[in-house]
């Protein structure tokens, strides 16, 4: 399988983003002096994301659908968790997300101040998605949900580019065992590929940070194992997106981040987000 059809407004693809929102993500990310909570950072992370999405689909007329996006939380419940007038919706074209920010905020960015060093500018940031952190961890139940919504999708667009589901979470999960709704995902198809499944582990330890690994064998514990087994290899053209990173890859390079820092955390999901046949 290719993963080679044109995306277009007629046949568009698809992310989802499955977001631990449990207890635990009120701790901050390993080895981070700001001390800021995994849910915050992940929250900026994901609209942030939406935020470049947006502008890789926005053209002269406006901002073509060429992506339909979903975000799932799970925590005390799992389901939809757009803010704003998108609330309750699990995937939403491009074009909407753009016009419905839940609001803007005004924020602090470093930028070069020609002097050779660094000033504050204020820059306005939308906001989709807000950060949660309570309860478990039912990671199967949203692996579950993403199942329903990506067969949903996939017999619509049989001949598309197939979807990427992102799940980010920082703990083990509380309601079984995921890998066999993982590979329910995984089995779920288009004429052009599989659905890609990545999973990003982060954690309140420190350390370096694990990007697109193809063996087990510097991972350090059973969840991470677990969640590198769950997650799809990356297709070719992924493959060499990840190279240009300086990331050395082989067939067997699996879609996962273990102890992934925000920086990481970006990289990894813009990657994810490269297909170059927009039309």
């Amino acid at each position: 399988m290719s993963y080679t059809a044109e995306i277009s407004r007629r046949n568009p693809s698809c992310f989802l983003f499955l977001i631990d929102q449990s207890g635990s993500m009120v701790d901050p990310f390993g080895g981070e002096e700001s001390g800021r909570r995994k849910a915050d950072q992940v929250a900026d992370v994901i609209n942030r994301l939406l935020q470049n999405l947006i502008i890789k689909c926005a053209k002269q007329e406006g901002v073509r659908d060429y992506y339909h996006i979903g975000v799932i939380g799970y925590g005390t419940q799992v389901g939809p968790a757009f803010a704003g007038a998108l609330a309750g919706r699990e995937l939403v074209p491009i074009g909407e997300v753009a016009n419905n920010p839940a609001r803007i905020e005004a924020r602090e960015k470093k930028v070069d101040d020609g002097a050779g060093g660094l000033a504050d500018q204020t820059v306005r940031f939308p906001i989709w998605f807000d950060p949660v952190a309570t309860g478990g961890t039912p990671m199967c139940q949203a692996l579950t949900r993403a199942q329903s919504i990506m067969q949903g999708w996939t017999s619509q667009h049989a001949h598309g580019f197939p979807p990427l589901v992102i799940n980010i979470s920082d703990g083990e999960p509380t309601d079984g065992d995921p890998s066999v709704p993982a590979q329910s995902v995984i089995q779920l198809a288009t004429s052009d590929g599989n659905v890609l499944l990545f999973n990003i582990h982060i954690s309140s330890q420190s350390g370096a940070p694990i990007i697109f690994p193809d063996s087990q064998e510097t991972l350090p514990d059973d969840h991470a194992r677990l969640l590198f087994s769950m997650s799809s290899q990356l297709p070719e053209f992924l493959r060499t997106f990840v190279q240009q990173e300086g990331i050395n890859v082989s067939e067997n390079t699996r879609g996962f981040a273990f102890q992934a820092d925000l920086v990481t955390l970006i990289k990894f999901l813009d990657i994810g987000t490269r297909p170059s046949n927009l039309r």
